[in-house]
């Protein structure tokens, strides 16, 4: 039985989506299997957690970045916050 994930979050690296939702993808595949312990379950489980969270604040950080092209009233373009 291979152990979950185990590394701890950098805080000093930009957060990676993929790579998140690719472990996020297995400890659910692994957990569907049926194959681990308690301990192990809960361990996935908490790792799962941290995962989620990671997946949450890229795709917040992707939010705030994204910027919409609109025409002012002289019919030039200007980015606005994607949320106005």
């Amino acid at each position: 039985m291979s152990d979950v994930n185990k590394s701890e979050p950098n805080n000093n690296k930009a957060i990676d989506f993929e790579q998140s939702l690719k472990e996020l993808e297995e400890i659910v595949r692994k957990m569907e299997q049926g194959d681990l312990t308690l301990e192990h379950s809960l361990k996935a489980f908490e790792e799962g957690v941290r995962l989620t969270r990671n997946c949450q604040t890229a795709l917040q950080n992707a939010e705030q970045k994204v910027a919409c092209l609109v025409k002012n009233a002289d019919g030039e373009f200007t980015t606005t916050n994607f949320n106005d």
